[in-house]
């Protein structure tokens, strides 16, 4: 999902920026230039630091900024197919619920939520199984796997990313405990929740002996 890159590029520097404090300029206009862009296709530029300049800067006739090839440490986010990722719902539609993770949303839609037919109660945001009665809301977190990817050049965060939480392991956090606990106590490793320790009357106190009722009598 994330990786570290090391990175070259060629970064312009418009004539009024051109001064001593060059390698602040050439970070700040690096930053500007490859934050929350993609590269190669499938690679999320999330944030980069350490830029260096490479040598002299160019020129090219008529154009008074100067390029100049740097080098810099970049993050980058690069999601995959059939990859489990966990997110939080941010958004819910008539036809599923937007999930982000990491800098990117996904789409859980309405069929890949749950094995259960879901009410939608968009007014409310919020997505209902009928049998199950287990909800989805704004906020909840969950954990999905990416089923379809593809990634947009021109605006990264409009790419179109399918997900889905039917299988053995995915769905809303608390979803995945539960199912964890009852497979545990079924196969003995958890025990089953029993009912509390019953209260016990106190026993009654034995009676004395024959003897010790006949000396008692003698004696008085």
């Amino acid at each position: 999902m994330y990786y570290l890159d090391h990175r070259r590029d060629v970064v312009r520097v418009p004539p009024e920026r051109l001064g001593p404090r060059l390698e602040n300029v050439l970070t700040e206009l690096a930053q500007q230039q490859f934050e929350g862009k993609l590269f190669d296709g499938q690679n999320l530029t999330v944030m980069i630091q350490g830029v260096r300049p490479i040598g002299e800067g160019h020129i090219i006739h008529g154009d008074g900024g100067v390029y100049q090839e740097v080098e810099y440490d970049s993050l980058v986010f690069r999601p995959e197919i059939q990859e489990v990722v966990e997110g939080s719902v941010v958004e819910i539609r008539k036809f599923g619920a937007f999930v982000r993770f990491g800098p990117l949303d996904g789409l859980l839609h309405v069929s890949q939520i749950m094995d259960d037919r879901v009410n939608i109660d968009e007014h409310n945001q919020r997505l209902v199984g009928v049998e199950t009665k287990r909800d989805l809301k704004v906020g909840y977190k969950v954990r999905a796997r990416v089923v379809s990817l593809s990634l947009s050049e021109i605006s990264p965060r409009d790419s179109r990313i399918g997900l889905t939480m039917r299988q053995p392991g995915l769905g809303r956090l608390e979803w995945v405990v539960d199912a964890h606990k009852k497979a545990d106590e079924k196969s003995g490793k958890r025990p089953a929740k029993k009912d509390g320790p019953k209260a016990v009357a106190p026993a009654a106190k034995p009676a004395a002996p024959a003897a010790k009722a006949a000396e008692g009598a003698k004696a008085a």
